[in-house]
């Protein structure tokens, strides 16, 4: 069953992530079909378009986005040497709800649009789950020991 399950995934993603920047997907020259920068991001986490490339858009956006923080998690342990980049509260909004947070934080911020997709979900991460003041200071206090 999890192998069918992850064949049926693996069916979804292909075509993303192995197709050029933009494609003329079904005759639509506005279909993101590569995530590279902020701006393909924001497109696939709140796509224009509709039908199965919006729910392949949709897919690859809630992927992106909980790789992305997994990896972030395994790097920046609880009590960890490294500091983390975020601290989100638990619990936390939905990947769904944070797909459509970060496409409206990438519409409001512009000047991040050609930067690597990677860097802006960490920016809008930062800035929309700050870790508290005194999660700093324990680092601080940790790293002088």
């Amino acid at each position: 069953m999890r192998s069918l399950l992850a064949a049926a995934f693996t069916c979804l993603l292909v075509p993303l992530a192995s197709a050029q920047p933009r494609s003329h997907h079904a005759g639509r020259p506005d279909v993101v079909t590569h995530v590279r920068t902020v701006a393909d991001l924001a497109a696939v986490c709140d796509p224009a378009w509709s039908g199965i490339e919006r729910l392949e858009a949709i897919a690859y956006c809630q992927g992106f986005l909980t790789s992305a923080g997994q990896y972030h998690t395994l790097t920046h342990p609880a009590g960890g040497r490294a500091a983390p980049l975020y601290c989100v509260a638990s619990p936390g909004p939905s990947v769904a709800e944070s797909g459509l947070a970060f496409a409206a934080w990438a519409q409001d911020h512009p000047a991040h649009r050609h930067e690597p997709a990677l860097d802006g979900f960490l920016r809008w991460a930062a800035s929309t789950f700050p870790c508290p003041p005194y999660a700093a200071s324990r680092r601080a206090h940790r790293a002088g020991r």
